[in-house]
């Protein structure tokens, strides 16, 4: 009785190792997942930002004159957009 008693805590052992195994592979996916989509979300940030002072020569304009700016056109614009640029979607 005692031998499979130590051999049930021993099998216990191993499964919570196991689980505690598992867990730290699926923590490190989801870092790696929110890792990489924050990679993509910053370089789009960039790409889009690098446009912005292209075609608005904004690269002289602070952070406030950038938005206001952009908020003084920003009616007119999605007013005017094409239909091909137009989603209900969030801006990607």
């Amino acid at each position: 009785m005692a031998n499979q008693y130590k051999k049930l805590v021993e099998q216990q052992a191993r499964l919570k190792q196991k689980i505690e195994q598992e867990d730290f592979k699926l923590r490190q996916s989801k870092y790696y997942e929110s890792r990489q989509e924050r990679k993509v979300r910053s370089r789009r940030l960039i790409q889009k930002g690098a446009l912005l002072e292209k075609y608005f020569q904004a690269n002289n304009l602070s952070v406030e004159q950038t938005e206001e700016l952009l908020k003084t056109f920003a009616d007119y614009v999605n007013a005017h957009k094409p239909d091909k640029l137009k989603n209900d979607q969030p801006n990607n």
